[in-house]
């Protein structure tokens, strides 16, 4: 293909509108969005039919980091810190010693089925050690998936924070490959100043970023989320010259901004939310096409044999030592331990020993490509059957709301809940005002057979009803189901 501007353009618009409607047809066919992505770039790579040569790690490295900027910050807006506070220690657990556990059990199996040295294994451990956000973030939402107590802020908070240490364990190791004489200790006291520093920037960045954005007063309201995008590179940049981890900062920054209050917060959260997603695509597409699937074919056996271990033992052994100092059910830790999904970040760390030029970085690329394929095929098409079996989902009589559902509860305290009546409810046949709701408790809507009721205290209510309920706080839930006999 010649590369000029128009095609360019041509080839890019055909790609995103047919990763779009790839987006629309896993909901009916149950296979992992991110998946079919990465297929759509490979068909359009060198060896499928789109034909389109790209063999540029370097490239792939900075879309990637453009990406995974955008991504983070897209989750960080949407995890409230008062959500995360009482499980902040077991996201941090998670994400430092349950990734430094995964990448030590892999790479010490990755050295004794390959022909690799102990640091070139542990350096493809260190790769696949992390969950990917994007893949956890897009899974649980498009799925659908409403879990019980704090497990999704759990998935949530580790999946956004434990990036920053895969990447560092992956360029320490990188690093350590291809200079004999390194320091450990120095690259120890590297990963501690590139956590803390990484940390404070991005809390105090965050705090920043949300002044600035109430004092601007911009007269053009589209700039707005133009400024957040500037703030947003400048915290990963800055704080990477600094010496902080930027992905740790553009996380924690977001955070900082989600719990706050700031001007045009409902859009930009939505905008970003559309930015995430753009960037997935592109993230997938572009690895896609830098995959060559002829060299994928003699190392799945290899392959095959290190995601079992990843998946089936790497993973939970770091999730039940990680957890064990923190009082949890077995089931929610085995279910964390299943929501280890790999993704495209560990494709894109895998083109830096590429970048460095290591002897079995090809090997290590792909291995990474194929295991990061095999976790999202496998752990994210059966993540809603999990949580089934487990049972750690809320039941579908009693879903609470989130803000990414209505994004008017944005700023309210309460409680919102959407409760369906079943037939033996003690509540149907009654009417509202003889139900003795409690004080605080109010019925705002009812849904009855596809029609919006505004109820009052005549209203009868019938089953099947759907009732969205407003509660001033979590205590009164209970007897709400008590009262409606759900």
């Amino acid at each position: 293909m010649d590369f000029s501007a128009e095609n360019m353009m041509l080839a890019g618009s055909i790609l995103l509108i047919a990763s779009i409607i790839a987006n629309k047809a896993s909901f009916k066919l149950g296979i992992p969005t991110l998946i079919l992505f990465l297929a759509i770039g490979m068909l359009a790579g060198s060896e499928g039919i789109g034909k389109i040569y790209f063999n540029d790690p370097h490239l792939a490295e900075i879309l990637g980091v453009l990406a995974l900027n955008f991504i983070l910050f897209s989750g960080g807006l949407d995890t409230k810190w008062e959500s995360v506070k009482p499980v902040v220690w077991k996201g941090v657990a998670l994400s430092t010693i349950g990734v430094l556990l995964t990448a030590t059990v892999v790479g010490l199996f990755a050295y004794y089925i390959l022909d690799f040295t102990i640091l070139e294994g542990l350096l493809l451990g260190s790769i696949v050690s992390a969950t990917d956000a994007a893949a956890v973030f897009s899974i649980l939402r498009t799925k659908n998936i409403a879990l019980k107590g704090s497990l999704r802020h759990v998935l949530e908070l580790e999946s956004g924070s434990n990036d920053p240490m895969a990447y560092i364990l992956t360029i320490s190791l990188t690093y350590l490959v291809t200079h004999n004489d390194a320091s450990i200790t120095m690259l120890i006291l590297r990963f501690v100043q590139q956590m803390v520093i990484g940390g404070l920037a991005g809390i105090l960045l965050g705090k920043g970023i949300v002044f600035v954005i109430n004092k601007i007063k911009l007269d053009i309201d589209g700039l707005y989320p133009v400024l957040v995008m500037a703030l947003i590179f400048f915290t990963y940049s800055f704080t990477d010259v600094i010496g902080g981890n930027g992905f740790l900062a553009v996380y924690l920054a977001a955070m900082v901004m989600g719990s706050s209050n700031f001007i045009h917060k409902k859009s930009i959260i939505r905008f970003y939310d559309g930015q995430a997603w753009l960037m997935q695509i592109v993230m997938f597409l572009t690895l896609g096409l830098l995959v060559f699937p002829s060299k994928i074919l003699p190392i799945i056996g290899p392959g095959l044999l290190i995601s079992a271990v990843l998946i089936f033992v790497a993973r939970p052994i770091a999730v039940f030592l990680s957890l064990s100092f923190f009082k949890m059910r077995s089931r929610d830790k085995l279910f964390i331990s299943w929501v280890g999904l790999r993704g495209a970040v560990p494709i894109v760390f895998a083109t830096y020993p590429l970048i460095a030029g290591i002897d079995k970085a090809g090997v290590i690329f792909n291995l990474v490509f194929f295991i990061s394929v095999t976790s999202v095929m496998l752990q994210g098409s059966m993540l809603h059957w999990v949580a089934d079996w487990l049972r750690v989902t809320v039941p579908k009589k009693a879903k609470r709301i989130t803000a990414l559902d209505h994004e008017l509860y944005d700023t309210i305290q309460s409680e919102f809940v959407e409760v369906i009546l079943p037939g033996n409810s003690i509540a149907v046949g009654k009417a509202i005002v003889k139900l003795r709701l409690p004080k605080p408790a109010l019925i705002v809507l009812i849904v009855r057979d596809g029609k919006y009721i505004q109820p009052n205290g005549s209203t009868i209510l019938e089953e099947g009803d759907k009732l969205l309920m407003l509660a001033n706080n979590k205590e009164l839930l209970n007897d709400i189901y008590q009262t409606l006999g759900v």
